[in-house]
């Protein structure tokens, strides 16, 4: 029944998408209909809370004093990034999911994998210079603030875009240059290099070679930084002597290290799997994970948890009742 259903829908979009040459068709959920309107009422919802979790920890970080600190500051570029990232995808998926109209341009394509992977290496790289900035907070507290200067925390985070948005020029320009042959329909909800690579009727083997090299310093290289930086916390932790400190340093990365699990846990998996172990229906709903719930639920795991962020809110909401 399925299969009538996805071979209805394809000959349906065919019509509607007649050239292969200007366009893609994302056919994501269209073999499923009866999913379409339900993942629609969630992801919209789950798309309004990370644009109000996120733009209050930027607007606390911006507003409060006391967050004029390194940790917020890369706070607040991790959440302005989860912003464009989500932007980049939900809004296109919104639309697909509501039409049987499910294309999307050449162009279009080409700038939603740009920016999506720019955001996402972007990500990567900035979570783990905010592991760097908790190793310094607990092993070198006295010296943090000299260590940690603005300078060198602009620069990081410059840094962090950059490398991010010139790995995705260059797995952009390699993924396109494939010859496609006129194959046109994208097994999966937007624009992503795994779904990309399945289009080419040339061997794809050295392209996948190069991929992997750029995935492997994009994704394993912070990640093992990142154990390394956690290594030194975790024994500067251990020779705290009173159980209140102890708590205190490990509540200072617990939000960071609980983000770094779901974030690189889902990317690892969805980029790093050899392409025969490769479920598409697995893979969309994977990615569905760390490109809508994820960036959802960061606020959430930077707030619920930080007397500092519950703090700030009470400080800008009273000091804007006292205002009025």
């Amino acid at each position: 029944m399925l299969g009538l259903d996805r071979n209805h829908v394809l000959a349906r979009l065919e019509e509607k998408n007649a050239s292969s040459l200007t366009g893609f068709i994302l056919l994501a959920f269209s073999d499923r209909p009866q999913l379409e309107l339900v993942l629609f009422v969630v992801l919209l919802i789950f798309y309004i809370f990370t644009l109000l979790g996120n733009t209050t920890i930027i607007a606390l970080s911006h507003l409060d004093p006391h967050l004029h600190t390194p940790m917020y500051f890369f706070l607040s570029n991790l959440s302005f990034l989860d912003l464009c990232y989500t932007t980049s995808i939900v809004p296109q998926l919104l639309v697909t999911l509501r039409g049987i109209n499910k294309s999307i341009s050449f162009g279009g394509c080409v700038v939603q994998l740009y920016i999506s992977l720019g955001l996402g290496g972007t990500e990567c790289i900035l979570l783990g210079v905010m592991a760097f900035d908790r190793y310094v907070a607990v092993c070198r507290p006295l010296h943090y603030t000299v260590i940690m200067s603005p300078h060198l925390c602009a620069l990081m985070a410059s840094a962090s875009w950059f490398i991010g948005f010139d790995n995705s020029l260059f797995q952009t320009v390699l993924i396109f240059f494939l010859l496609l042959c006129g194959r046109n329909k994208i097994d999966h909800f937007f624009c992503e290099v795994p779904a990309l690579l399945k289009l080419a009727c040339v061997d794809t083997s050295i392209n996948e070679s190069e991929i992997f090299f750029v995935v492997v310093f994009i994704l394993l290289i912070p990640v093992a930084f990142i154990m390394f930086s956690y290594g030194g916390i975790v024994r500067a932790i251990l020779r705290i002597k009173s159980a209140a400190g102890q708590r205190k340093a490990f509540g200072t990365c617990g939000s960071h290290l609980t983000v770094v699990t779901l974030f690189y846990g889902t990317a690892i998996y969805a980029y790093l799997q050899p392409n025969n172990n490769y479920s598409q229906d697995q893979g969309m709903f994977i990615a569905l994970f760390y490109t809508i719930v994820t960036p959802m639920i960061n606020p959430l795991i930077y707030s619920l948890r930080n007397k500092d962020v519950k703090g700030a809110m009470k400080n800008v909401l009273w000091n804007g009742h006292d205002s009025r």
